[in-house]
């Protein structure tokens, strides 16, 4: 990376040329809005499979914590997997780092309409949905507020490692699809861990989003353990903190040939 210096003026610059571009391509936007809503109904039929404790409103906050999950993957991970690759592919990457902006400032800029579209969503679905599902409201908002910041910074950088690998934009479908079965089966997005096997639910704990959802869950309901929140932070910042080493190292400016 040239540097990890961020000027607010050139990050929004570039956050308001992505968004010109993300609202131009009608598709990308419509899935972007709708496909969280659409998750979030067969999430909610999902989990009343599930004899949870608490019932009807039970259902609806681990809906409601679920559906946080989704959007992170959706919005920000598999929505930015295209976005990286497709201004790869069109040189935009490369030309930008020819001029003022750093590689951060290049990279946060590309994320930042997704990321402001992903808190804007989960803000939606927490007020609107906790009404519409009888739910009770968050018990710690800032904790889950703090959960999803996190969970935006860690999925940015592992859409930006995914684009490494990803040809073009028409085989992001497919390379964004692993961490996406593996997180809503493994994050207890449609399958509580408390249901899962013990040695199970232990390595499912260490799965990339899994950190993120125990304490946006901690946050929401305020039953998670001193312990627990702690191994969550833990693992959340690993993860971070490896997905930024795989940034640096294998993240592609210019086009596969």
């Amino acid at each position: 990376m040239n540097t990890l210096t961020l000027d607010p003026g050139r990050l929004f610059a570039l956050g308001r040329s992505e968004l010109t571009l993300l609202v131009r391509n009608r598709a990308t936007l419509s899935v972007a809005l709708l496909m969280p809503l659409v998750m979030v109904y067969v999430l909610h039929s999902s989990l009343g499979e599930f004899d949870l404790e608490g019932g009807t409103a039970a259902i609806g906050e681990a809906t409601l914590t679920g559906g946080i999950g989704m959007v992170l993957i959706l919005v920000v991970y598999m929505n930015l997997v295209s976005a990286y690759v497709a201004r790869r592919e069109e040189l935009v990457l490369k030309r930008l780092r020819t001029g003022e902006a750093g590689d951060l400032e290049i990279l946060a800029g590309t994320a930042l309409p997704s990321a402001v579209l992903a808190l804007l969503q989960v803000v939606v679905l927490a007020v609107a949905g906790a009404a519409a599902l009888d739910a009770t409201a968050p018990d710690n908002p800032l904790l889950v507020a703090a959960a999803v910041l996190a969970g935006i910074v860690m999925l940015a950088g592992m859409s930006a490692v995914t684009s490494s690998f990803t040809r073009n934009v028409e085989s992001a479908g497919i390379t964004t699809l692993p961490l996406f079965l593996v997180t809503t089966v493994g994050s207890g997005l449609f399958v509580p861990t408390d249901t899962m096997p013990e040695k199970l639910a232990s390595v499912c704990e260490l799965l990339p989003l899994s950190g993120v959802m125990t304490l946006v869950r901690a946050g929401w309901t305020g039953t998670e353990a001193g312990t627990d929140l702690a191994r969550a932070a833990l693992v959340t910042l690993a993860w971070i903190v490896i997905t930024v080493f795989a940034v640096q190292k294998w993240f592609r400016w210019e086009p596969r040939r």
